[in-house]
């Protein structure tokens, strides 16, 4: 075992990872939520990989979606408030981390490498979930898109998690299915890694998004933080 420990050695002091669609596969859980809104309207459901890109901007995409509303829309509020209570009713039912996601934080862990999270998602969902799954425990640091004044693609929540975990941001990466992802990591000095595994809901391919690297896989991000991995 310390044979093997010694050669996962990184040249990144941290990682950081987006929660939905990034580190966990949320997306069964929020279009749940979603049609709940059109069940109650008697509007015909919308299909789950039809929703499945909009849940990487959250409420607003998967309103979007489901209704085609922006948030200047004058029911915009009153559809938002009734989807977090659908949602906050059933956080974890389908929701869970993604295929070989385990493996590789238990591989950083084992190797003292810290892992955190930043998200857009507010504490109110964010803080019970990674609860239930096991993360908040895991991570280094946690913080959600109303920890701080600001949101991603703002750095200062990338900027705020590294400074609780006592990291030079310089010296991590942050690993992201969204645009924003990759500007609030750039923004924040780190490293990108853009996860097209994920939702990936804008309209540009990741391949667009100026990410330092790209990921189809959790795993595939083993070779980027122990690149000397025999």
């Amino acid at each position: 075992m310390s044979a093997g420990l010694q050669i996962l050695q990184s040249p990144y002091q941290g990682v950081f990872f987006d929660l939905d669609g990034t580190l966990a596969d949320t997306a069964p859980d929020l279009v749940a939520a979603t049609n709940q809104l059109l069940l109650a309207r008697n509007l015909p459901l919308k299909p789950y990989e039809f929703l499945r890109p909009y849940a990487s901007a959250g409420a607003r995409g998967l309103l979007e979606g489901a209704f085609g509303i922006a948030p200047d829309h004058p029911d915009f509020i009153g559809l938002r408030d009734e989807f977090f209570a659908n949602y906050e009713k059933a956080l974890l039912v389908e929701s869970k981390l993604f295929d070989d996601m385990d493996h590789l934080l238990t591989q950083m862990e084992q190797a003292s490498l810290p892992w955190g999270i930043v998200t857009n998602k507010s504490e109110r969902f964010t803080n019970p979930l990674t609860e239930l799954m096991g993360l908040s425990q895991r991570a280094v640091s946690t913080v959600s898109g109303d920890t701080t004044p600001y949101s991603k693609p703002h750095p200062e929540p990338i900027l705020h998690a590294a400074r609780i975990a006592n990291i030079d941001p310089t010296k991590s990466l942050y690993v992201g299915d969204d645009i924003r992802d990759v500007i609030a990591g750039k923004a924040a000095g780190m490293h990108t890694v853009a996860a097209a595994y994920g939702y990936c809901g804008c309209k540009e391919p990741p391949e667009a998004w100026g990410a330092d690297f790209i990921i189809h896989s959790p795993l595939e991000l083993l070779q980027i933080i122990f690149p000397n991995k025999g």
